[in-house]
């Protein structure tokens, strides 16, 4: 089915962006008063939770109501047929080979090889739930809405490039309330200093990119998507990973985003409403 099927970018994102913000504030200033408080804390982690479901309910909110929205999401949620292997491999492991060559390439700059030793531990709190819980529970919610109507409603009006500019650009502030919620990861990236801040937001744009990609090449493949980003969370903590690393693994991946945009200009730069047409190349 036609991206142009989805129509209401404006409200969509209005309402996705808008609802999560009002409920991460509410958890922000909890989390603040009499801290270490079990009320305040379990206060904060279900009204973070409300946030994080957001987008899904308003995504859930334009698909349900509308048959060939359902029977589109329905058709293309776990549907591999046809679809290379390449891009399959590339969901489960390329953020895995960024954070190793990353982690290898600080080693020449004097950084310690202790970086590829398992953490055991996580870089963050997530109030009463576990932090390995919400590494999988928030990519799972967020691609309910991202990659059920978020992207293809941009889509229907941009090319792919400027789609997933447009898309980099809300996410990034979708999670500002975030880094005011105490000992989340983006309060704590926040206090580590501007450098790791800014890395973090730039990291998203090429991020994005190179799931749309994904998410495209796979004939519009939600679960692709999900796999995609869950691999990213848990990559990025399952080990001892400097920070500076993490700016060197951002450099690797606008590398590769580069090249791909220059090898495939024509899928990134084709006209909006376009995506219909993507197939595996």
């Amino acid at each position: 089915m036609s991206v142009n099927k989805y129509r209401r970018p404006i409200l969509f994102y209005g309402l996705a962006v808008g609802i999560p913000w009002v409920f991460w504030f509410i958890a922000a200033y909890v989390s603040h008063i009499t801290p270490g408080n079990d009320l305040n804390t379990t206060l904060a982690s279900v009204f973070g939770i409300i946030g994080l479901s957001g987008p899904m309910v308003v995504a859930a909110f334009f698909i349900l109501p509308n048959k060939e929205l359902r029977d589109d999401f329905l058709g293309r949620f776990c549907n591999f047929k046809g679809i290379k292997p390449v891009y399959l491999l590339a969901a489960c492991f390329l953020m895995l080979a960024s954070i190793l060559l990353a982690q290898a390439i600080s080693l020449l700059f004097g950084f310690s090889a202790d970086q590829f030793r398992f953490s055991g531990t996580f870089s963050f709190s997530a109030g009463i739930y576990p932090a390995w819980f919400i590494l999988i529970l928030a990519p799972l919610l967020e691609e309910m809405a991202w990659h059920t109507y978020g992207t293809d409603c941009l889509r229907a009006r941009f090319s792919l490039f400027s789609a997933s500019i447009l898309f980099g650009i809300i996410w990034i502030t979708w999670h500002i309330p975030l880094s005011f919620i105490k000992d989340y990861y983006q309060s704590n990236l926040v206090a580590s200093g501007w450098l790791f801040t800014a890395n973090y937001a730039v990291s998203i744009i090429p991020f994005v990119i190179l799931m749309n990609w994904l998410y495209y090449k796979t004939e519009r493949n939600i679960l692709v998507a999900i796999v995609f980003h869950i691999t990213a969370n848990l990559f990025n903590e399952i080990f001892m990973t400097d920070p500076h690393s993490k700016v060197i693994q951002t450099l690797l991946l606008i590398v590769l985003t580069i090249f791909l945009l220059i090898k495939e200009r024509n899928f990134f730069f084709d006209p909006a409403g376009r995506a219909d047409g993507m197939v595996p190349a």
